[in-house]
């Protein structure tokens, strides 16, 4: 039986917890795409919370790849100052640093969500496989074998930019309707030279920009993949689909696939506890590789009897720690783990039952010389 506090191995990378914090866009750049005191405070909180891994959100590899103003990118070596700093208190606080590479597509150039996010009057052109919008948002312009060439050229370079910078976990964002997930799916993607048409043409670029990823990362840091396991929607991309593509990524040298869904078209999805585990169960069946669950995932019961059931090996958190960054120290209280509380010293007093025991600990020392 997987504990949630059970150390996962990756490559040469190992997570002191099977909890990770998923990437979450915060939408709080300026227009140069650099990190922020807010991203500093964001996410220095949830690695003391006791996360194995916090991921930074989706990270654009070109300007054209945002999805608002506002994104994080790393496509010019003056952002990795930023990022490395982030990835400097991350790991400071004991949690792996990751980050996630992505490409908006079609759905770049809107407004953040709270301003209603919809199409940008005085934005840019998106992006597409085809010329084909998401609703409300701008007319995309269709991708050429040029323009294809340098986004697999830009993920490889933003790779190397996030390894320079400390990152210790690289994930590649194909999912909720960004430019992979499009070219993924006959729903957005209508091509009929090599990338569309059958499911070799669709899946292509991905594969290219794993094979891309992978060739200039360090032999002993992991890369991960996120997919949408479905569009949620007739004529769109499938499980099934997911599941061989993820086979063929792990021969590419991919070691954890995140398995989220929908994002390509509005959709009804049967949203409710863990509705998207039975999606990262089958690609853990069927692709024999290690997966992350996400998706209204709440409660540490809830969390470790995914993991005891072996549809996931490790859980992925997003609007729960928004609003409980403490989550992880939590579980372990409520799944009377408390020995392997991640705390750090400097809040022991506020976990008693570790708290005390490194308290004892200390007053059995001798106190230094001085």
């Amino acid at each position: 039986m997987t504990d949630l506090f059970e150390p996962l191995a990756l490559r040469g990378v190992t997570l002191r917890n099977r909890i990770g914090v998923a990437p979450m866009c915060q939408y709080s750049c300026a227009p140069d795409g650099k990190p922020t005191e807010w991203h500093l405070g964001h996410l220095q909180s949830r690695a003391v919370g006791g996360a194995g891994l916090v991921i930074v959100e989706a990270t654009a590899v070109v300007p054209e790849g945002r999805i608002t103003p506002q994104d994080v990118g790393l496509w010019e070596d003056g952002q990795t100052a930023g990022h490395a700093q982030l990835a400097r208190v991350i790991a400071a606080a004991g949690a792996v640093p990751g980050i996630q590479i992505a490409h908006a597509g079609r759905k770049a150039s809107t407004a953040a969500p709270w301003v209603g996010g919809v199409a940008r009057e005085h934005g840019w052109t998106p992006v597409a496989p085809s010329a084909l919008a998401f609703p409300d948002l701008n007319e995309p312009q269709a991708l050429d074998e040029d323009g294809i060439a340098r986004i697999i050229a830009a993920f490889a370079a933003t790779t190397k930019r996030a390894v320079a910078a400390g990152y210790r976990f690289i994930e590649i964002h194909a999912a909720h309707g960004y430019l992979l997930h499009q070219f993924l799916s006959p729903l957005a993607n209508r091509r009929n030279d090599a990338w569309g048409g059958d499911f070799a043409g669709r899946t292509r670029l991905t594969r290219e920009v794993v094979s891309a990823v992978r060739a200039v990362l360090p032999d002993e840091v992991p890369l991960a993949i996120r997919f949408s396991h479905t569009d949620w929607a007739e004529g769109g991309w499938t499980t099934e689909e997911t599941v061989e593509l993820a086979r063929q990524v792990k021969a590419l040298g991919v070691d954890l696939v995140d398995v989220s869904s929908g994002g390509l078209v509005p959709a009804r999805i049967p949203v409710g506890p863990g509705y998207q585990v039975p999606g990262a169960a089958a690609v853990r069946e069927g692709a024999g590789l290690p997966v992350a669950a996400v998706g209204l995932i709440t409660e540490p019961a809830q969390a470790q009897a995914i993991l005891s059931e072996g549809k996931a090996d490790m859980i992925l958190l997003a609007r729960e720690l928004l609003r409980d960054p403490y989550w992880p120290l939590r579980a372990a209280v409520a799944l009377g783990r408390t020995e392997a509380l991640p705390t750090p010293p400097q809040y022991d007093r506020a976990w008693s039952a570790l708290g005390r025991t490194r308290i004892d600990a200390a007053i059995a020392e001798p106190a230094p010389a001085l």
